[in-house]
């Protein structure tokens, strides 16, 4: 399944510079959250460039990143997180600490393989608005992940869809682990060990794989 998901050349011509380490996690027995979450101190300094990079990609396909933030900025601004499930609070604690971006669906959801692409306007996008389900479409070029149903990631890493949320139910996962220049790759990588780590630790016998996609 990781050899088949790509990155569009239309996004490769927006940011030559963008990497993402892909994992499959199959096997999952996902709980409750624990209640052990990180807390967050605002942007943390050592993140700020890296964060920066994400507002000026944002901004390259017509987005205001103060309207609508990528996530490991709105990730860091946030003095506690809510725990959500084992799973979700994994990434998340690793998304805090690393100050990087990731993406968590519930692998069984997809349909066909993901890609980032840049959205043609139509395609559609399940989510909630006012505690009711609708679906909404991207704006042209708009930066998008996307399966065969349709968008499964707005605007880069802004909102996922309902559709594919990790859930206590999830059993098997894909995350989705982002990076522009400055940040290292090696930092991306020690980031997919850790988790993989944390994944282990509520299942040890989940099965692990990965795929580094470099610029």
């Amino acid at each position: 399944m990781l050899d088949r998901i790509f990155v569009d050349d239309t996004v490769r011509g927006l940011r030559p510079d963008f990497a993402v380490l892909l994992m499959t996690a199959e096997g999952l027995v996902n709980t409750a959250s624990s209640g052990d979450v990180p807390h967050t101190d605002g942007l943390a300094e050592s993140a700020a460039p890296h964060v920066e990079a994400w507002r000026e990609a944002y901004r390259g396909f017509g987005v205001n990143p103060k309207r609508a933030r990528p996530s490991v900025d709105a990730l860091l601004r946030r003095a506690e997180l809510p725990g959500i499930n084992r799973v979700v609070d994994a990434y998340n604690a690793v998304s805090v600490r690393y100050g990087l971006p990731i993406g968590g669906e519930d692998l069984d959801a997809y349909d066909g393989p993901a890609r980032l692409v840049r959205a043609e306007g139509g395609e559609p996008f399940d989510t909630v608005k006012n505690g009711e389900p609708v679906v909404e479409h991207p704006e042209p070029g708009e930066v998008v992940w996307r399966d065969d149903a349709g968008v499964t990631c707005r605007r880069w890493n802004w909102r996922q869809c309902t559709r594919t949320h990790i859930t206590e139910r999830t059993k098997n996962a894909l995350f989705i682990l982002e990076r522009l220049e400055p940040y290292p790759l090696d930092r991306l990588t020690a980031a997919g060990t850790e988790l993989a780590a944390l994944l282990r630790a509520i299942t040890p016998e989940v099965a692990i794989a990965t795929r580094l996609v470099e610029p």
